[in-house]
């Protein structure tokens, strides 16, 4: 694999749903994907994706406009998407696992002229529309003949609408540099922002990640647990696999441990994308498969950092490397990377070729020496245009070529990132900095614990002291003795200020859909807590 060398960079005139089509050209019969239910060869899909651009245009929708996507895993996804793009639309990717409201706002803000929605998710977006949201011209419902038979709703089939449809002659004549499609923000502090990338960036992020890094072929079988409305897993499900002429497995459930199980020994993929918290759940089961019985030559971790333990005891198990990386929706994909061969665990590994990172102090100065924490910054091709209506934000953000990330990470002698945690959830304690991260790392070595986190609590006197949830393998062992026993682990290990004061067992911790940890909740109880005593 060449990791030096930076691939040309797309022509001025670019679509990147056209770009993908005559990639595999060739490659008619063989399956591009395969969900629940069916596969789609890439014959098939350059079709549909054509039928589905030529279909929005009939429908009144013009150029950058756009059509939100509420669809969970299947087929029917990447040719939604992707016919979009083909037809110079500006698709606006949705989370399958928020409210009414959420929706609402997202349908107002975004200004969709269509919704293209899967079958389970319709009532909701019916219960969104129906609090005044900004009215759609129709609504497509995948997998849901059903649905749009019914005389109450006023829905069209998503297979119907497509097979009704001849396909596009050409592709919209589109920039690579202007706006191609909107993901929304996580929104783990507040309310989601709509990110805006352009079709450039998907060709970016395929070029400097796909082959270089994880050193991805056409006989690859790419499965990600991380779904396709996520930047990672539009990264990992999408525009990498399609790149290379690989299939891809999509799958509409939650990605349960057992779930993975499932297309791990049926589907046999050979680059599983997951995220830590699921990691460790699958390490915890009682079913994993034995490495007999997978295919797995290398998998990808992302969304949080991975602690060493995980890494170490997944790779014990497959003889497959976890590569640990970090990106983040602004910049579309990992910009930060592990590679494989040369993984160390407990380290995010060092920038992906394509991309330069410094690491800032909290007046902007760049930090040059080893083991100091500062705010991390990223320059490269991939970074979203704006966040859309949202000037402050998009200033406090993107600065100039530069990307505030919001993370903190330290850099250790041999040029190796190192995570510290979030911007805002890092505590001083004593006059000095301690990294949640750090501290959860080290509670997770211990072989009771299955997942930890870490915020500051007031001691009563106005200083910070931190305090551990913590969830167990087995809750029953839950008791004063083992929290005694925890915190002598973790003093053990780090400075004696680190470790955590308070420590209280959880049956679980609130996070993101993308399985970050919702540390801003933990203090918002434990204030609550406060203000009633």
């Amino acid at each position: 694999m060449n990791l030096t060398r930076v691939p040309a960079a797309p022509p001025e005139r670019f679509n990147f749903a056209q770009h993908l089509i005559a990639l595999n050209g060739g490659r008619g019969d063989k399956a591009a994907y395969i969900d629940d239910q069916r596969s789609l060869s890439y014959a098939a899909l350059e079709d549909r994706v054509r039928r589905c651009a030529s279909a929005l245009t009939a429908l009144g929708v013009r150029r950058e406009e756009r059509v939100l996507l509420l669809m969970q895993d299947c087929n029917d996804w990447p040719v939604a998407f992707l016919g979009a793009l083909y037809a110079g639309v500006t698709p606006v990717a949705i989370n399958t696992l928020l409210t009414a409201d959420d929706y609402a706002y997202m349908l107002t803000h975004s200004r969709a002229q269509v919704a293209i929605v899967s079958a389970a998710l319709f009532p909701t977006l019916q219960a969104a529309m129906a609090k005044g949201a900004h009215e759609v011209k129709q609504v497509i419902v995948s997998r849901g003949k059903e649905v749009a038979a019914d005389p109450m709703f006023i829905a069209i089939d998503f297979d119907t609408w497509i097979s009704g449809a001849k396909p596009a002659p050409s592709p919209a004549d589109t920039a690579a540099d202007e706006p191609g499609f909107w993901l929304y923000s996580s929104g783990s502090t507040g309310r989601p922002k709509g990110t805006v990338h352009s079709h450039g960036n998907l060709y970016w992020t395929a070029a400097l990640y796909a082959e270089p890094v994880l050193g991805l072929t056409e006989s690859d079988v790419c499965f990600s647990a991380a779904k396709l409305f996520f930047a990672y897993g539009l990264g990992n499900a999408l525009s990498f696999p399609l790149s290379v002429g690989a299939t891809t497995v999509l799958m509409a459930e939650r990605p349960t441990p057992d779930a993975c199980f499932k297309r791990f020994t049926e589907r046999r993929p050979t680059v599983f994308f997951g995220a830590p918290t699921g990691y460790a759940g699958m390490l915890a089961s009682p079913n994993l498969p034995t490495r007999e019985e997978v295919a797995l030559r290398l998998c990808s971790s992302a969304g949080e950092a991975l602690p060493r333990e995980i890494g170490e005891k997944f790779t014990a198990r497959f003889g497959a490397e976890i590569i640990d990386g970090i990106g983040s929706t602004e910049m579309l994909h990992i910009f930060l990377s592990n590679r494989p061969g040369e993984v160390r665990y407990g380290t995010t590994g060092q920038a992906v070729p394509g991309y330069t990172v410094e690491l800032r102090d909290e007046n902007g100065a760049v930090l040059t020496g080893s083991d100091e924490v500062g705010d991390l910054y990223i320059n490269g091709p991939t970074s979203a245009l704006m966040y859309w209506g949202n000037r402050a934000k998009t200033h406090e953000t993107f600065r100039g070529a530069w990307t505030k990330s919001g993370d903190k990470y330290c850099r250790d002698a041999d040029g190796y990132y190192i995570y510290a945690g979030r911007s805002d959830d890092m505590l001083k304690v004593s006059g000095q900095y301690v990294s949640p991260f750090e501290v959860e790392s080290t509670l997770m070595e211990h072989p009771l614990v299955l997942e930890s986190a870490v915020i500051g609590v007031d001691d009563g006197n106005g200083l910070t002291r931190a305090k551990a949830f913590v969830v167990l393998k087995d809750a029953k062992l839950g008791n004063d003795a083992l929290i005694e026993e925890l915190k002598s682990f973790v003093k053990s290990k780090l400075a004696p200020y680190k470790y955590p004061r308070q420590l209280e067992f959880v049956a679980e911790l609130p996070k993101t859909a993308t399985g970050k940890i919702q540390r801003f909740k933990l203090r918002d109880l434990e204030k609550s807590r406060s203000d009633r005593e």
